[in-house]
């Protein structure tokens, strides 16, 4: 079975997801395609598999193949599965800031962290 990540990458890749995305969450998408593409530039099966399921983008059979094609292309280079997950976060975050959202990222460590948006009045912390 298909990384769900992988799996989702895939699906948004074939899909019509760009249609309902944000201008900045199409362009991280986009990033991530023509990451894929370059990836696949010299792997002939795979790129005419991201070929075939771009043209035929309601196929699920299409969409687990190229899921199977980047796994396995991630499988050989953790480098480019580093690069994927961190342009699918960046789409992610992107289509969740859409109509004024906000999206509040934490990565590390602390104690305590706070992330606040529109605060009316005071605000006491301590």
């Amino acid at each position: 079975m298909a990384d769900p990540v992988i799996m989702a990458i895939a699906t948004a890749v074939v899909g019509k997801a760009a249609e309902s995305l944000t201008d900045q969450a199409r362009e991280c998408l986009a990033a991530l395609v023509r990451r894929i593409r370059e990836k696949f530039r010299d792997q002939p099966a795979a790129q005419a598999i991201l070929e075939a399921a771009r043209d035929d983008p309601g196929s699920p059979a299409l969409a687990g193949e190229l899921a199977r094609a980047l796994e396995e292309a991630s499988a050989y280079d953790p480098e480019f599965a580093a690069q994927l997950r961190e342009l699918w976060s960046q789409v992610r975050t992107m289509a969740a800031t859409r109509e004024r959202g906000v999206v509040n990222v934490f990565q590390g460590r602390a104690d305590k962290v706070v992330q606040l948006r529109d605060v009316h009045g005071d605000l006491h912390i301590g």
